[in-house]
């Protein structure tokens, strides 16, 4: 995957998953649509995430555990899995990390393209943790965004964005804390790892005519937002089920308005409707997105050196004869 990644160009890749994300969305009703499956303990989450479009089906293996890194592992780990329908086969496993922010990034670009205002330049991250610099490069690649505002409460998290992004041609501020890093951006991503309600953006720091991306949130108990800011933003979700168990908006009414975004993509809603509105897209991932991903990558990487066989099926002479596989005079005689 890193060698791929390497090869190919991150910025690429996006733009590429951007173009094929927007062709799903527009056909949103063609997939099995349901909220990922969770199971909650108290120092995380693992989840599995399918879908399927009648030709293949995808699933990933997700996990969330914040206290991780104290212990030196990843907050997230995750893999996936692509299949074909027809046979029920698998036909690539593959890592799901880095794929996860990379189709995570395109996302959020996706929905900016058409929910920012078009000369929206400045973009604020607020948590500059494992999605941070992905978040950077598809803003950049997709919006063109020229200037990045950090803020992060680990100075540490700041200092890895600041050494990351520093040969990628943007114009990046450090700031002095969230309110400073929102001062005059058009763009406002938080990216949050806390499995808490937290108020990581209150609504004095948000300004009319801004685009927010709230991505924090992907499990119940844990948001990000002033719910000042929900109740007067417009709000654009990817499947409102799932959203409104994990998303910002589980802290409102269930009646509130929000917009799939799918709608919006596929040119059957308005998107930005004027300059001086305030939108949120309330992202908290779906499946159709990593079923894009894992179809993009098995059509970039099969038949490379970026992807190998495993014997991980088996195989019979007789498809009807499991037990051939195992059977031997030796093992008849040792019962």
């Amino acid at each position: 995957m890193r060698e791929w990644i390497s090869e190919r160009g991150i910025e690429p890749i996006i733009v590429d998953l951007v173009e094929r994300m927007e062709a799903a969305f527009t056909r949103w009703l063609d997939f099995e649509r349901a909220p990922r499956i969770p199971s909650h303990s108290p120092l995380g989450v693992i989840e599995l995430m399918p879908t399927s479009d009648g030709n293949h089906y995808a699933f990933k293996y997700v996990n969330g555990h914040p206290a991780n890194p104290a212990s030196g592992l990843q907050t997230v780990t995750g893999f996936g899995v692509l299949a074909d329908v027809g046979t029920g086969y698998p036909v690539l496993i593959a890592e799901m990390n880095l794929l996860t922010a990379l189709r995570t990034s395109a996302t959020s670009a996706m929905a900016a393209k058409r929910l920012a205002r078009r000369d929206a330049r400045v973009l604020a991250l607020i948590g500059t943790g494992s999605q941070s610099e992905f978040q950077a490069l598809a803003m950049r690649a997709v919006v063109g965004i020229t200037h990045v505002r950090i803020w992060d409460i680990d100075p540490a998290a700041m200092d890895k964005f600041e050494r990351n992004m520093a040969d990628w041609g943007l114009d990046i501020y450090r700031a002095s804390s969230a309110a400073d890093a929102c001062r005059g951006a058009d763009i406002v991503t938080t990216c949050t790892a806390d499995k808490v309600n937290a108020v990581v953006l209150t609504d004095d720091m948000v300004t009319a005519g801004m685009h927010l991306n709230a991505i924090g949130g992907d499990s119940p108990g844990k948001t990000e937002l002033d719910s000042a800011i929900t109740c007067r933003a417009r709000i654009f979700v990817e499947h409102e089920e799932q959203t409104r168990i994990e998303g910002e908006i589980q802290l409102l009414p269930a009646d509130h308005p929000v917009e799939p975004l799918w709608r919006v993509i596929a040119g059957l809603a308005p998107g930005r409707l004027m300059d001086g509105e305030l939108t949120l897209f309330d992202s908290v991932g779906f499946a159709i997105e990593d079923f894009v991903a894992l179809e993009y990558l098995n059509e970039q990487v099969r038949g490379t050196r970026f992807a190998g066989e495993i014997d991980l099926i088996t195989s019979p002479e007789d498809p009807k004869d499991l037990f051939s596989l195992v059977a031997s005079p030796a093992l008849a005689v040792a019962h």
